[in-house]
């Protein structure tokens, strides 16, 4: 996946079939979907692709067991679908991953017990692994730090977990091996229209500063939370289709959930799930549901949400983790499409697909899990518009997965540094310290000052790659900083 190859592909292509605006999973789907077809595709990402809401996830592949609670029996049925092919076709990035759901009423046993029985039944052929009752005592030899003050035992079943950053490169390194090209920091700063229907975009080489014009028979907007700013480039009057939510991980040591056992708690006081999930040799805390008015590239977690997090996971554990044990924080946003409901917990995680009177397609909603379920169903439709009938052969496509980069660098060796910066930078697209340090590697999500203080030295090391001088890497520093002071509990 090489960047100059790449342009140069661009610049002697004179129209595309697809070109698709947004390089998070829906977009970077959509060009694995499109490209494996046959079509001539390009897609262009304003920053780093995953840089948003999809390399900020719970990292879990899932069915979605509070969908089961709401009755959403389609979306649960489809995710878990798509949850045993993402496991087949990615064994390298996604595992199955054991969850208990701590039981410390008399009731909660049948209940959640029957639950998880029918979501076992639901994913299939596909299903990953039976739910069984536990009893105290083995609910505390697999989660010994659980509080066992009236636990009466729990529910144990599985679901999958991957790293969603190291995905989302993967399916950008999938559509280029099928012919398409993919660019990030390049945004789309006008659309090309042709007797006011869509012919196109204006996109801008953020690199350098050139502005391009890229011909397409056929324009997809799959930018997640920043889909309005893209439906407003096409028609001013439009009606807002996004009502965004946030929610925030925290991520602290392993002692606070030695082993390797993830909890469901399935009812909180939002009504949300909260999750305690192995990841990277850390734990993963989360998720909150927020609604936010404004929409940023670099969301910040919010002091109530924090509370929120440590004062839930605090009622389960034997020891209650403090601010102060918290190695990193980040917050995401969720494009929730548009409903009646005021509450954004019980808004659609449903994919919703439109088609502007100018013919931009937009794609929005869904989560990872569904990505290549909703790739399907967009370049379903374009296939109709290009009145072509090359179908879909995602499901039981490999993905291609270049060589492992470790999640944390901290204890790397200077030469060790070296090789995998020089791969993530030749083979990867990595442009910037923060590409390196939050999304190549996990180092800022997993420990934001172990990231801080190896800023530096990445940084020195990226400017020899990419024939960067001394100002830009001061700036790099300087920017990284900016952003990882965010991820620090204050």
């Amino acid at each position: 996946m090489n960047r100059q190859s790449l342009l140069e592909h661009l610049k002697a292509t004179p129209e595309f079939d697809i070109c698709i605006i947004g390089g998070g999973a829906t977009g970077l789907g959509i060009a694995v979907d499109a490209a494996s077809r046959g079509y001539k595709t390009v897609l262009f990402e304003q920053y780093d692709f995953a840089k948003g809401t999809s390399s900020r996830s719970t990292k879990l592949v899932h069915g979605g067991v509070r969908y089961l609670q709401q009755g959403n029996i389609k979306l649960v049925m489809e995710a878990l679908r798509e949850r045993g092919l993402l496991l087949k076709n990615a064994p390298q990035l996604a595992h199955n991953q054991k969850f208990i759901v701590p039981n410390y009423k008399w009731w909660e046993k049948p209940f959640y017990g029957i639950g998880l029985k029918i979501y076992d039944w639901m994913a299939g052929g596909l299903g990953i692994g039976p739910s069984e009752l536990l009893t105290k005592e083995e609910t505390l030899a697999l989660t010994p730090t659980l509080d066992p003050n009236d636990l009466t035992g729990a529910v144990l079943y599985y679901d999958g977990q991957f790293d969603d950053a190291r995905l989302a490169i993967s399916l950008a390194q999938t559509a280029v091996a099928h012919d398409a090209i993919v660019l990030n920091y390049f945004p789309v700063t006008a659309l090309l229209k042709k007797q006011n229907t869509v012919c196109g975009v204006r996109v801008k080489n953020s690199l350098n500063g050139n502005l391009l014009e890229v011909k397409s028979k056929v324009v997809i907007n799959a930018t997640g939370v920043f889909t309005d700013q893209v439906l407003t480039m096409d028609n001013p009057e439009h009606e807002s289709l996004i009502s965004p939510s946030q929610g925030i991980h925290l991520v602290v040591d392993k002692e606070f959930l030695p082993g390797d056992t993830a909890i469901m708690i399935p009812r909180t006081d939002d009504g949300r799930v909260l999750f305690a999930v192995p990841w990277h040799n850390k734990i993963v805390l989360g998720t909150t549901d927020t609604p936010v008015d404004t929409i940023s590239a670099e969301p910040v977690p919010l002091p109530e949400e924090i509370d929120f997090i440590l004062k839930h996971i605090g009622r389960y554990l034997t020891k209650d983790p403090q601010l102060s044990d918290v190695k990193s924080m980040f917050a995401g946003l969720r494009p929730l499409v548009k409903g009646k409901s005021k509450v954004t917990s019980a808004l659609s995680r449903d994919h919703l697909i439109t088609i502007s009177e100018s013919d931009l397609i937009t794609v929005t909603g869904g989560k990872w899990t569904t990505y290549r379920k909703m790739a399907e169903d967009t370049v379903n439709l374009v296939a109709e518009k290009l009145q072509s009938q090359i179908t879909c052969i995602t499901h039981e496509l490999k993905l291609t997965v270049s060589k492992p980069v470790p999640p944390e660098i901290g204890k790397l060796k200077e030469d060790e540094l070296v090789a995998i910066i020089k791969q993530t930078v030749e083979n990867e697209m990595c442009l910037t310290v923060e590409d390196f340090l939050s999304r190549r590697t996990r180092q800022l999500l997993l420990d934001a000052r172990v990231a801080i203080h190896k800023a530096p030295q990445v940084a020195r090391i990226m400017a020899g790659f990419l024939r960067n001088d001394e100002n830009w890497i001061q700036e790099q520093i300087n920017n990284f900083n900016a952003i990882a002071n965010n991820y620090l509990p204050h």
